[in-house]
C-alpha cells in the first residue's frame, strides 16, 4: 500500500484550490494499491487556503516545537499541520503503509526541499511536517520527481 498526495492525482486540494496532476504518476499507479489524501485538509485547513511555509526550520523542527508554520499573512497555522501529520500517520498505520509519494516542496509533503519561509519561492533543505512524522515512523517518503528510483 502506498500513500499518495491527492493533489498529484488531480484532486483540487492545493492551497489555491487547484491540483498538481501528474499524468506519469497516475499511469504508474495503475494496478497498485494506494490511498490518496491531503495532510493539510486532514488537519482541518480549508481549500482554498492561504499559502503557508515553515519558518525557522523544517518539519522535524515543527514537531519538536522549534519552528512554526505561518501563512503569508504571518498567522500561525502550525497546529493544523501537526494535526494533519498525525491523521496521515494514523491512516498509514491502519493500512500498514511502508511507502508514500508526496508533493515536492510542500510544507506538509516536501521530502527533500521545502520553501524557506520567506514566501519568495526560495528553497531550503528539509522536509514537510507530515513527511517528518512518517519518516520518524519508518515510512519511506518520496516525491513526484524521484518515486521511480525506489518503487517498481
Amino acid at each position: 500500500m502506498i500513500l499518495v498526495s491527492a493533489c498529484l492525482l488531480g484532486v483540487d486540494c492545493k492551497y489555491n484550490g487547484k491540483n498538481n496532476l501528474n499524468d506519469d504518476l497516475f499511469e504508474f499507479l495503475k494496478g497498485k494499491d494506494y490511498i490518496i489524501l491531503c495532510p493539510e485538509q486532514l488537519g482541518g485547513l480549508p481549500t482554498p487556503r492561504k499559502p503557508s511555509e515553515i519558518v525557522d526550520g523544517d518539519g522535524e523542527d515543527v514537531l519538536e516545537g522549534k519552528a512554526k508554520v505561518l501563512n503569508d499573512e504571518r498567522e500561525d497555522v502550525t497546529r493544523f499541520f501537526i494535526k494533519g501529520a498525525e491523521e496521515t500517520l494514523k491512516i498509514a498505520k491502519l493500512y500498514d503503509v511502508k511507502k508514500a509519494i508526496f508533493k515536492a516542496r510542500s510544507p506538509s509533503c516536501g521530502s527533500r526541499k521545502i520553501y524557506d519561509g520567506n514566501f519568495n519561492g526560495s528553497l531550503k533543505s528539509g522536509s514537510g511536517v507530515a513527511v517528518a512524522l512518517l519518516r520518524q515512523n519508518g515510512i519511506l517518503v518520496l516525491n513526484e520527481e524521484n518515486y521511480r528510483e525506489y518503487i517498481k
